[in-house]
């Protein structure tokens, strides 16, 4: 059954995409695939995925490579769609032969894959999508991205303990995504007393938010937590603005593009979002990715691009340390990672589960820029779980 999906388009798509090509080294290159949203509704998110493991993969060559061999890039698009994806991962393993893959795209394709690649016994390491379910796939499955549920729980953080919220109310988009975030989030804001008001579901792609906001108003919450992706979260700003909405906007990493900016306008100046990149991290490897990517691609970096850029680094030290390009060695190295120092932070380790723990970033929309506002580290919050 799977050979019946559209191998024609996944041809046309790698011709479109492309396959990035090795450095100059001469040595045979190491294949490792990528998963990419490139077309529809995530594309601006497919590109920035791409474009920054391809900054990864060029930082590495240039300094040498792995153990004197190039990364060869492998890139297909899965257009953010579970069908796709599969395929994709098919054609990586059976054609391409690739040695690991950087699981760049979001919930719904990751969650579909994992047990593929798992089977397979190739490493998986997911750059941004959130669900829990996917590294439970089985240990051949990582992630350096923030859990749903974590990634909530820190936003609950900051509305209780930051900004002193007592009610709150929540704009739950209907999906994976939206689902885990919300979950966390009533959890940490309901242990510090921050009263729910109302949640309400929202499907992707709602364009009028109208309703929504005209009950938000009646209700008045100190602050609104709302999951989107950033055409949904900026159309949700712009129209909570021209409405009069007084709550604050406290938003996360899927409001975390330039696209979210470009859209929304001045509505998203004071949006207070939770994230996995810091914009003003003083460490040498956030800089030079962050001030690579503004002058190779001329345009802003953001979470899941960064989140991406980090989960090929992983997978460039543990070949580094497993010195083999076997896959198993691989995934055996890659869950013995330890303090390394990526775009989003210090990797201090991966736990039984594959999930990997940072301090979350929260960004503020400040003068067309996304700025630092505040870190949070607490080990309560941020543990993720080992089961």
């Amino acid at each position: 059954m799977r050979k019946s999906v559209s191998w024609l388009l996944l041809a046309v798509t790698c011709l479109l995409v492309g396959i990035a090509g090795p450095a100059a080294l001469g040595a045979e290159p190491i294949k490792i695939g990528l998963h990419a949203p490139l077309t529809g509704f995530a594309a601006a998110d497919g590109l920035s995925v791409k474009q920054s493991v391809e900054l990864a993969v060029k930082q590495v060559n240039e300094a040498g490579g792995i153990n004197g061999r190039p990364i060869q890039l492998v890139v297909y698009d899965d257009r953010a769609d579970a069908k796709e994806a599969v395929a994709v991962a098919y054609k990586l393993i059976e054609q391409d032969k690739v040695v690991a893959v950087v699981g760049g795209s979001y919930s719904a394709p990751m969650r579909a894959v994992a047990p593929i690649y798992q089977q397979a016994g190739i490493p998986m390491v997911a750059g941004f999508a959130v669900h829990p379910d996917i590294t439970r796939a089985g240990d051949f499955v990582f992630r350096c991205g923030m859990l749903g549920p974590i990634e909530g729980a820190a936003a609950g953080e900051v509305a209780g303990n930051i900004l002193k919220a007592k009610t709150a109310c929540l704009m739950t988009m209907d999906n994976d995504f939206g689902r885990a975030l919300a979950e966390g989030f009533r959890k940490r804001a309901g242990e510090l007393g921050v009263k729910i008001l109302w949640e309400s579901l929202y499907p992707l792609g709602e364009q009028d938010f109208t309703p929504y906001i005209t009950r938000l108003k009646q209700l008045g919450p100190d602050v609104v937590f709302a999951s989107g992706y950033y055409n949904e979260a900026a159309q949700f700003c712009k129209q909570a603005k021209e409405l009069g909405l007084k709550a604050q906007i406290l938003g996360e990493e899927g409001f975390d593009s330039p696209k979210f900016i470009e859209i929304a306008g001045k509505a998203s100046e004071g949006v207070i979002i939770v994230t996995n990149l810091n914009r003003d991290d003083t460490r040498p490897v956030a800089r030079a990715f962050i001030e690579d990517y503004r002058k190779l691609y001329k345009m802003e970096p953001d979470m899941v691009g960064a989140s991406n850029f980090d989960a090929l680094l992983v997978i460039a030290d543990a070949l580094r340390r497993a010195g083999s390009t076997d896959p198993k060695a691989i995934r055996d190295a890659i869950a013995t990672t330890a303090n390394l120092n990526g775009a989003t932070g210090v990797i201090r380790s991966f736990n039984k589960l594959g999930e990997s723990m940072k301090p979350i970033q929260v960004q503020v929309v400040k003068e067309g820029r996304f700025r630092y506002f505040a870190e949070v580290s607490d080990p309560a919050i941020i543990t993720p779980p080992e089961k």
